[in-house]
């Protein structure tokens, strides 16, 4: 009998065992469990923080955009499974002004030569967007666009709206340029998985490339659906039908100009501001002028010099613009403050960005 449970039999090291076992498994469950909270607590910040600078953004819009003219702005509303195929003059500034402007969020594919590491792969797609890859950004990352387009597939199934710019490389130029396959076969893919997918194309214009403060065009056309294309037929075939009524539809609605021709940049892009307004806007643009050169110039010229000669300067600048602004209004704001000691400083926080919405307003438009 004590040989069997004596201190030293099997036994009774199994029994003592056990405890260090499950307290082993309680430990890793208790891990997992916290790991999954965090991830989830992670996920809701990163949407909350999206929402929030989605409203930033369409406020920041009313000052670093002159104008934004929706014809058709009910399509603007439309719900998934949508994809939105524009031209893309204007690098990710296109983007996050269509983002803005549709009331349902909505997911951008982008470059995939910006997705360098797996941190910041992971931040983009927290901010919905979703990594598109061309022969120019090496033949071996080719085969991610297949995850990219199910990952789109499945937003699709989900009732979502993803963007996609059809020409693939942003030009700042005003006409459609040849149309890349990419748009109809993700709305093949979609089809033939009996997902009913609409293509919602949209044409955007431009009033300057280099001039802060423009006008902007947003013109939607008429959705494309499955009944409009032959599924039956051969991929190469069907593209070229699909890439032929998006061309239509788009063509009718991209402004074309020459770079040159200054009198039909006036005619299609120029919104002249009425006499009463410049008059009653002058004092206060003058002096939006004034105090927001020192923030204005130097990001210019920063820029510039890092973008010369490439077709992002305009999006980089008005992007800098947009999240500079709050510390540069703070900063008058607490100068002023330090200088007068009165609260009634803070009315600065409203009167400066007025002075320069009536600058934008009033200001040269074409370039």
């Amino acid at each position: 009998m004590q040989g069997s449970f004596g201190p030293h039999s099997p036994h009774r090291k199994n029994r003592r065992r056990r405890p260090l076992l499950q307290l082993n498994v309680c430990s890793r469950q208790q891990r997992k469990m916290k790991n999954h909270y965090v991830r989830q607590s992670i996920k809701a910040n990163i949407e909350l923080l999206y929402s929030f600078l989605k409203i930033y953004v369409r406020l920041a819009a009313l000052i670093f955009c002159r104008k934004i003219i929706v014809s058709n702005s009910s399509l603007l509303k439309e719900k998934g499974p949508l994809l939105v195929a524009c031209n893309h003059p204007n690098s990710f500034l296109d983007a996050i002004i269509l983002d803005i402007l549709f009331e349902q969020p909505v997911w951008s594919l982008a470059r995939g030569d910006a997705f360098v590491n797996k941190k910041v792969n992971r931040l983009f797609q927290s901010f919905r967007i979703l990594p598109i890859y061309r022969t120019s950004e090496g033949v071996e990352n080719l085969s991610e666009n297949y995850k990219t387009f199910d990952a789109c597939i499945d937003l699709f199934r989900k009732n979502g709206i993803v963007q996609i710019f059809s020409e693939g490389k942003c030009i700042n130029e005003w006409h459609l340029r040849p149309l890349k396959k990419g748009t109809a076969r993700l709305a093949f893919s979609s089809w033939e998985k009996n997902i009913p997918l609409r293509v919602l194309p949209i044409a955007i214009n431009y009033s300057s490339f280099r001039k802060f403060g423009k006008n902007i065009f947003i013109n939607p056309c008429k959705i494309i659906t499955s009944n409009d294309v032959d599924l039956k037929q051969p991929d190469g075939i069907r593209n070229q039908q699909f890439n032929k009524l998006l061309k239509q539809e788009l063509e009718k609605e991209v402004f074309k100009i020459e770079p040159t021709d200054i009198e039909r940049k006036t005619q299609l892009l120029e919104i002249k501001p009425p006499v009463w307004k410049k008059v009653f806007l002058f004092i206060p643009a003058a002096i939006g002028f004034l105090i927001h050169i020192p923030l204005y110039l130097p990001a210019k010229y920063l820029i510039l010099r890092k973008t010369y000669n490439n077709d992002h300067y305009d999006s980089i600048l008005t992007g800098v613009l947009i999240f500079t602004y709050p510390v540069y209004l703070l900063l008058l704001t607490l100068i002023a403050f330090l200088l007068l000691q009165n609260w009634w400083v803070l009315l600065l926080l409203i009167a400066l960005p007025f002075t320069a919405w009536s600058y934008v307003q009033v200001k040269r438009q074409i370039d």
